[in-house]
């Protein structure tokens, strides 16, 4: 068996927190992005279409945009426990 780090990747990412960052995640998210209600049997939130297909993203998650510029959402314990602040 052997040990790996994962190499130091700055990324850049926004959280979407519910229905008022809507319009954030429009401008960031250059995938296409389908809306879903709770009207349409699906849990609130968005999906945005990845690399793997479609995802889920609910209230709470973090939108990144990969190092090949893809996206996929990231559930925000995730995120804290792999991601800090970048120093400028």
């Amino acid at each position: 068996m052997a040990f790996f780090r994962k190499k130091p990747v700055v990324i850049e990412a926004v959280q979407y927190r519910g229905e008022q960052d809507k319009l954030l995640v429009r401008e960031f998210v250059t995938a296409p992005i389908d809306e879903v209600g709770v009207a349409a049997g699906s849990p609130p939130g968005l999906h945005i279409q990845t690399l793997e297909g479609w995802m889920h993203v609910s209230p709470g998650d973090w939108i990144i945009r990969g190092i090949k510029g893809e996206f996929y959402p990231c559930k925000p314990e995730i995120f804290e426990a792999t991601y800090e602040p970048e120093e400028t």
